[in-house]
């Protein structure tokens, strides 16, 4: 068993699949702090300073009522909270993610080779005699009544 899955693991797709996972993650955590770090501020700005990570919702208030000034504080307070914020947040680097994935498949499918088509089998031919153009399958030339040899 444990041979089995030796020859599984480094087998090449597995290790191409680890690699692929390892920059996926690396990816996400770039496209995480671009959008808490540098998207996210500009926007709560022009949305009047709000901090998208600390909207929410109180469902049930905690130890110390509300109103809350932080989702720490609601949170250190023992209040149950919806963090829509956080979903937002999650939502924006999801789209970000999505199109720079869509971009690296468009520009893989740009660069994948197109398969040759054979050349196409004429379907005419040049009589040797005369130069006119008859079937590729004649052996007799309509025009000057050659015999052909067979092609």
């Amino acid at each position: 068993m444990f041979k089995e899955f030796r020859e599984f693991a480094v087998r090449g797709n597995a290790v191409d699949m680890a690699v692929g996972i390892i920059i996926g993650v690396a990816f996400g955590t770039i496209v995480k702090s671009l959008v808490n770090d540098i998207i996210m501020p500009p926007i709560g700005l022009l949305a009047g300073n709000v901090d998208f990570s600390d909207l929410f919702i109180v469902l049930k208030q905690g130890a110390e009522a509300g109103p809350y000034a932080s989702l720490a504080a609601a949170q250190a307070a023992g209040a149950v909270t919806v963090n829509y914020g956080f979903f937002v947040n999650t939502v924006i680097s999801f789209i970000i993610v999505a199109f720079c994935v869509f971009l690296v498949v468009r520009g893989m499918n740009r660069i994948q080779f197109k398969k040759e088509e054979p050349p196409a089998v004429p379907s005419t031919k040049a009589c040797p005699y005369c130069l006119s153009t008859i079937p590729a399958k004649a052996v007799r030339c309509p025009h000057c009544t050659a015999e052909l040899k067979a092609s």
